[in-house]
């Protein structure tokens, strides 16, 4: 059974930078891949949503949690 693709081998063997990085010369592509991810998550919205006002939203929620807890532990032992 084979387990890669012979078109995809001849792709990634036809990448520059083999002789001189080897198996990192893909990073340039990961790094750019993932600013452009940042990029998305921080400029796009849906609706008036994006990715990072939903994270603020939620940390916020679970600091106000942990200090409620934080109130009924010290209530509830005096």
């Amino acid at each position: 059974m084979k387990l890669y693709n012979p078109k995809i081998r001849r792709f990634l063997d036809r990448w520059p930078g083999k002789e001189t990085l080897g198996v990192y010369r893909f990073l340039p592509l990961f790094f750019v891949l993932g600013a452009a991810l940042e990029f998305s998550m921080i400029n796009w919205n849906v609706g008036e949503v994006n990715f990072y006002k939903t994270f603020k939203k939620r940390e916020a929620l679970n600091i106000l949690e942990k200090r409620q807890l934080e109130a009924q532990r010290i209530k509830s032992s005096s």
